[in-house]
């Protein structure tokens, strides 16, 4: 009984003491990075995520004798502000009048001229793990753009609050798009900063030269912790819930059913107004900002609440249920087949739908490919598993 009193107590005292150490995100840890900096023109790959503290990494550089040129925007704008998909102009920042060139509008990638006055690139942007959210998309052109030009690329890294989780199928390449870049599951399981060391490291930037790379990983911080995201990471991921039921949701983008976009809890419903889906009632409307143009907007929709489930990591078992209800009612279900192979990385899902294929049927079809990543990631890896 002692000897278990005493293995109980240090366990306690040690996990009360990594509750007393809090993680330190990259951007807090500015004796790391700031001599990186020194004398240098400095671009800035950041949005509304990007906080030192209480301060904005703009600002925080800026009062710190940074000389910082440019900021470069991603989907959703600088702010953070913008609905998913829209063009978005370059623009100046009224508070530091600063350029903000845009990442998401008429070119995703940077020319040679946004670069001519930058010497190093800084990306700090909260990320949630997931291959279709496109801020990696993003840091792959930009870290594209600085071996081409010979530019710094530095990652100041934040945790990934899907960190614990690798599913859904690995992306083949024959369906590379913005929205899947890489030969990565939907959840790989890894920050940016170990992302960015896999892109440069297993080639997939094009050109023989080596990239500058400089990673600040986040100090205190194993893949085993539970990190809430101090700030939403765009408008339609409001809350850790959505964060958690976005991989498994995100795929009703390609069909007739609304996943709440257009409602105060976007990624944590979804139904339609024709074919019931389950007995929670919704109707999306307009919501500058987040969903201007919400599907089945003004439609009184049912399916189904997520809000208090208890979800985590990938399954396709609502997807497929809905698509056999579809079925079963001679109802439209996929609206854009096209954009489903592009956010699933391959056709595999679609093929095996049609052949009436069940959820574990479908997910046991990438199991052997998500081994071998697993074991291909293990290089890039910067905290404890």
């Amino acid at each position: 009984m002692r000897s278990f009193n005493v293995k109980f107590f240090i366990l306690l005292l040690i996990l009360q003491t990594k509750l007393a150490v809090a993680i330190e995100v990259g951007a807090q840890q500015s004796n790391r990075y700031l001599p990186l900096l020194e004398g240098k023109r400095v671009g800035l790959i950041v949005n509304q995520s990007s906080q030192v503290r209480d301060s904005h990494l703009v600002d925080f550089l800026i009062n710190n004798q940074v000389h910082v040129v440019k900021i470069f925007s991603p989907e959703h704008g600088f702010r953070g502000d913008q609905d998913a998909g829209a063009h978005i102009e370059n623009s100046i920042d009224v508070k530091t009048g600063l350029p903000i060139v845009s990442l998401y509008g008429k070119q995703k990638r940077p020319t040679s001229e946004m670069l001519i006055d930058v010497d190093v690139l800084v990306f700090d942007i909260q990320d949630v793990g997931v291959r279709f959210y496109t801020y990696i998309s993003t840091m792959h052109y930009m870290m594209q753009a600085a071996k081409e030009h010979q530019k710094s690329f530095i990652v100041l890294d934040r945790p990934n609050p899907n960190i614990q989780y690798i599913g859904g199928p690995v992306l083949d390449t024959a369906f590379r798009s913005f929205v899947g870049m890489h030969p990565i599951p939907v959840l790989h399981g890894m920050t940016v900063g170990e992302l960015a060391q896999m892109i440069e490291g297993e080639g997939w930037l094009t050109g023989s030269s080596k990239l500058d790379l400089h990673v600040i990983p986040v100090a205190q911080y194993d893949a085993l912790d539970h990190y809430i995201l101090p700030v939403a990471p765009s408008p339609n991921l409001p809350n850790q819930q959505a964060i958690y039921l976005y991989p498994s949701l995100c795929f009703f983008e390609a069909t007739a059913v609304s996943i709440g976009r257009g409602t105060d809890f976007p990624f944590q419903v979804f139904g339609h107004h024709q074919v019931r889906l389950g007995e929670f009632g919704f109707s999306p409307r307009s919501i500058i900002g987040a969903a201007r143009f919400p599907k089945l907007e003004g439609e009184q929709v049912w399916g189904q609440d997520l809000r208090k489930s208890v979800h985590t990591g990938f399954d396709l078992t609502w997807f497929v249920e809905a698509y056999t209800a579809f079925e079963q009612q001679n109802q439209r279900f996929f609206t854009s087949p096209k954009f489903l192979d592009k956010l699933a990385g391959t056709n595999i899902i679609r093929l095996a739908l049609e052949q009436g294929l069940k959820a574990h049927q479908i997910e046991a079809i990438w199991r052997q490919e998500i081994a071998e990543f697993e074991k291909k990631r293990v290089p890039y890896l910067l905290y404890q598993r």
